[in-house]
């Protein structure tokens, strides 16, 4: 899609649009009052006539010469500016239906239009969508203030009643933007920064319909107006920043980075220092908020093609998962271990030496996880060809670092399965170097032994110590405790006194 849309944008805007854009909103603005101030009274004088209750429907395109076709169209596009009441069904269906068979008829115009579109008609055109699309949300979802109590997980998505008629002004707006009869440099005066920032607080939505317009919508705008590419990259930056550090209520999350997608895999290399800095300050903290399995596959692709783009960004983007890395929720960890085996598929054998002992310490958490399918989703990675070479090529830092873990899932993980491929896993590590294996084996069995005797000298620790208790109980006198003798002290010595005693 993005290559059709760049295939028909102008290679090199000239200096005269650039300084247009720059600082012509003011000056276009007088200019066009001053200049069609006829044009402004005939829509005007529709819009009273429409207020005063005379609805009807405007000749078709076919039945006016070529040269008012223009004209037509202006008026359609005010006659569709007046806004009706969705919420009661039974409520001006006459006119709803003309207001619908004329947003169908400017859709027809727009695609079947073989000329510019003037200045005039960009400038309604813009104001008609702005008077059905910028609109407040109905929902109680966007005045609910408890956002402890949100959940986007679990919230049933509300339709909103006037979608048929949302649906076709999209359409047209869609339309309108992507026609080659819209000229960008003319257009952007109108469809500026102010229209854009609306369209992203439609983003906001309940209804998932309209989210799925607003990404195509936004995109084709992103393709179509090069100056604003910056502009829309920020915006959409700050959204991620008040969801991620303030409330974590935001429904087009998912759509937003589905647009970033599309956008990171179109940038130049070598990457500008701007986008490493989203992918570090909004992407990575985006793993944060409790609700990131509803927006995870999209946020996973972004973060991937950062890393297919750069791949010395493959260390930082691992140490931003181990940051953010769940602690007691289990399906949020399986997105992460899913997440981590396309960033370790990317990742070259000197980024992965960085992160290293850190990356296998998280992940032997997990091959010892309680949750079946977390451990079985760790132990998996040895099934992927690159990352099982890369771990072998190091594996005299990380067998050591897992092989604990490997033993006692072996000998005592309650799943059938994870004991089956952990034994695979066991077999591929003593494969690879069996005298590595061997020296872990000796010292994890060392180990064993050293806790074995601790536990001992803690419970002879803790008998002593309920044997003093039970002699001073029937005396009531106190036993005196000191934090600074250990109590592997007390447990090797041999005449023990009630008031040189220590607890923990």
């Amino acid at each position: 899609m993005m290559k059709q849309i760049f295939g028909k944008l102008p290679r090199k805007p000239s200096k005269s649009s650039q300084h247009e854009s720059n600082g012509g909103d003011g000056v276009h603005g007088s200019r066009l009052s001053s200049g069609t101030v006829n044009s402004h009274s005939s829509s005007s004088s529709d819009l009273n006539m429409l207020a005063s209750g005379i609805y009807g429907a405007l000749p078709g395109f076919r039945d006016v010469p070529s040269t008012e076709k223009q004209s037509l169209f202006i008026r359609k596009l005010n006659m569709c500016c007046v806004v009706f009441d969705f919420s009661d069904s039974n409520k001006n269906l006459r006119e709803k239906d003309i207001k619908k068979q004329t947003l169908l008829e400017l859709i027809d115009y727009i695609s079947s239009v073989t000329s510019k579109f003037n200045e005039l008609v960009v400038q309604e055109m813009t104001r008609m969508v702005a008077a059905n699309l910028f609109r407040p949300f109905p929902s109680p979802n966007h005045d609910n203030k408890l956002v402890g109590l949100y959940d986007l997980e679990e919230e049933e998505p509300a339709m909103d009643p006037a979608w048929p008629h949302l649906q076709i002004v999209y359409e047209l707006l869609l339309r309108f933007v992507a026609s080659p009869e819209t000229d960008a440099k003319l257009a952007k005066r109108y469809m500026d920064h102010s229209f854009v920032l609306k369209l992203l607080e439609l983003f906001d939505s309940d209804d998932q319909r309209e989210r799925d317009y607003l990404k195509t919508v936004l995109h084709r705008i992103y393709g179509k107006f090069m100056v604003h590419r910056p502009f829309i990259r920020k915006a959409i930056n700050n959204i991620f920043y008040r969801f991620i550090f303030e409330t974590e209520k935001h429904k087009g999350i998912a759509e937003l980075l589905e647009i970033l997608g599309s956008i990171i895999n179109g940038f130049a290399l070598p990457l500008k220092e701007e986008h490493k800095l989203f992918l570090v300050r909004a992407l990575i903290p985006l793993h944060k908020p409790k609700c990131v399995s509803v927006y995870h596959p999209q946020l996973s692709y972004c973060i991937t093609q950062f890393v297919e783009k750069d791949f010395k960004l493959a260390d930082t983007v691992i140490r931003g998962l181990l940051k953010y890395w769940p602690v007691i929720n289990s399906s949020k960890e399986l997105m992460f271990v899913g997440e981590l085996e396309e960033v370790l598929e990317a990742t070259q054998a000197a980024e992965f030496l960085r992160c290293l002992v850190p990356l296998f310490r998280q992940i032997g958490r997990c091959l010892n996880s309680s949750h079946f399918q977390v451990a079985e989703r760790a132990l998996l990675l040895w099934n992927n060809d690159h990352i099982r070479n890369l771990i072998t090529q190091n594996r005299t830092v990380i067998l050591p670092i897992i092989f604990p873990t490997l033993e006692r899932n072996t000998r005592g993980h309650w799943n059938q399965a994870v004991q089956g491929l952990t034994l695979n896993v066991r077999k591929i590590f003593s494969d690879a170097d069996q005298v590595l294996f061997d020296e872990c084996l000796v010292r994890f069995q060392e180990d064993e032994l050293k806790e074995k005797e601790m536990q001992k000298k803690r419970e002879l620790t803790w008998r002593h110590l309920e044997d003093v208790a039970a002699s001073t109980a029937v005396s009531n006198e106190a036993v005196l405790v000191s934090r600074f003798v250990s109590s592997i002290a007390i447990a090797t010595s041999t005449s023990p006194s009630p008031k040189t005693l220590v607890g923990s």
